[in-house]
């Protein structure tokens, strides 16, 4: 016999094929089969309770969804043609167990109160992923910041192919050595050296927006954390259901407060994708900056050959395609989150079908960043670093701010001492020279102030020490920062 849609009794005619093809969701909404069914066997127990079905329908009905449970789990569950949504798949499959009895089941409830309970259950069953993918990036970049801030010595023998020494890392366990020997490089503003830094400080820059989409995700499941189901269509269970007793079953924080609007929200989902466009668009900043300085015209990292692809035609390359392909991502990501955007700006109050757009985007964007984050965590954990060439690509132009300092503490006004920092920048630029040979009589020829003490002004590592408070770049402020982190990460 042909499986009749939940609604068929008010239809004379058949759905036209095609109308049913587009109607239907089972193609995307199989992925809450084993939500459906929990809710299910939550439901019956909610109307067994409430005096809707008898003791021995109820243990009827919860062994029958149990076998669909066990059928689910050894993947042997099936979909026919005629199953319009996951819902009516799991009653279809249910009266083929059961029988007529089935048809109870439904009882008080509505597909509309259903899906949302369904696609909440789905979230908060998926979302600890997402969280512990973060996690595990994030720790790439706490053990990359460690790692560079007391680095194993340079193996010269060991060049690289863009030339400039590997990097040993550490044995566990090693001790500090006071950031001595930490890496250091050019820090960026406006794609411009600007000053001097140390590599783990620029690994850890990338650590609190990753944190900040993780405590997003953790107030998002308090959001998601609200049972529509007994809300009906729209207008409430007409039965004395327990939806207190039905929300701690299954795992909510409490039953909605209001009945229409718990069948139309779908904020919960619009601010899932707000957060994976959020995290696409801090992995696209992470590769964007990946990308440029794994090239020859920067070559601080090479990237392990397993997470690097070659050329079809250039046997020379060695592309970076995984942040490539993760900065491409992050504008899909964005994509989904202004399309449900667009589709729940003109809805009226209540349910629509324009709401079956809200899966879709959502479990797209999952399952986009569940490939993405092992992939960019583990590039990160195998890349080469390349100090030597980081170390060169500070100049001393990078220390004019020190040079700025170094007026100040001779009671110079800041923005006058910026001036004349500015003049020597100037005088360098116009006689072709880096400001560290620059001669004395050069130097006071633009300022009296200035005595043969200039030119520790330069020296890279010093600048560097000299930015100890909280946040900055220092050896003992970095390492400040990692055992933050790391705690953090331990709370976990």
């Amino acid at each position: 016999m042909t499986n009749q849609p939940l609604w068929h009794g008010r239809f004379e005619n058949s759905t036209n094929p095609d109308a049913f093809a587009l109607n239907a969701s089972i193609s995307f909404d199989i992925r809450m089969a084993d939500q459906d069914v929990r809710g299910s066997i939550a439901w019956a127990e909610a109307i067994y309770k409430a005096d809707v079905i008898t003791a021995a329908e109820h243990t009827q009905i919860q062994a029958g969804l149990r076998q669909i449970e066990q059928e689910l789990l050894a993947q042997t569950f099936t979909v026919k043609p005629d199953d319009e949504d996951i819902h009516s798949a799991v009653e279809r499959r249910l009266g083929e167990i059961i029988g007529a009895l089935s048809g109870k089941l439904h009882t008080g409830r509505s597909r509309n109160d259903q899906v949302a309970t369904d696609f909440r259950l789905w979230m908060l069953d998926n979302i600890p992923a997402l969280d512990a993918a973060l996690v595990d990036l994030q720790s790439a970049l706490v053990e990359r910041a460690e790692a560079d801030l007391s680095p194993a010595p340079l193996c010269p023998s060991d060049i690289s192919p863009q030339g400039g020494e590997k990097l040993l890392l550490p044995p566990k366990g090693e001790g500090w050595d006071g950031g001595r020997g930490a890496i250091i490089m050019p820090g960026y503003t406006h794609l411009q050296r600007a000053q001097p830094i140390l590599l783990s400080q620029w690994w850890l820059s990338h650590y609190p927006p990753l944190k900040r989409d993780q405590a997003r995700l953790q107030e998002l499941s308090r959001r998601v954390s609200i049972l529509p189901l007994g809300s009906g269509a729209l207008a409430g269970c007409p039965y004395p259901i327990d939806r207190v007793a039905l929300s701690e079953s299954l795992g909510f924080d409490a039953p909605s407060f209001n009945s229409l609007d718990a069948v139309s929200n779908r904020d919960f989902a619009a601010e899932f994708l707000f957060i994976a466009a959020m995290i696409g668009t801090h992995l696209s900043k992470i590769s964007e900056q990946i990308i440029l300085f794994t090239s020859a015209e920067f070559g601080f990292f090479e990237l392990d050959d397993a997470y690097s692809t070659g050329s079809s035609l250039m046997p020379q390359k060695k592309n970076a395609d995984p942040f490539e392909l993760t900065r491409g991502k992050a504008g899909t990501l964005l994509g989904y989150l202004t399309g449900l955007m667009a589709t729940l700006k003109g809805l009226p109050s209540t349910y629509d079908k324009d709401l079956q757009e809200d899966k879709i985007p959502v479990f797209a964007a999952f399952d986009t960043l569940i490939a993405m984050l092992p992939v960019i965590a583990g590039a990160l954990r195998t890349l080469t670093v390349k100090p030597a060439r980081m170390e060169a690509a500070i100049d001393t132009n990078m220390m004019a701010t020190d040079l700025a300092d170094y007026l100040v503490e001779r009671g110079v006004p800041f923005r006058e001492a910026h001036a004349i920092s500015g003049e020597v920048v100037r005088a360098g630029i116009d006689k072709q020279k880096p400001l560290d040979e620059l001669t004395l009589e050069e130097y006071q020829a633009i300022n009296t102030v200035f005595d043969e003490e200039v030119y520790a002004v330069y020296d890279a590592r010093e600048s560097i020490a000299k930015r100890a408070a909280i946040g900055g770049t220092a050896p003992e402020a970095v390492k400040a920062q990692i055992e933050r982190a790391k705690k953090e990460l331990t709370s976990l």
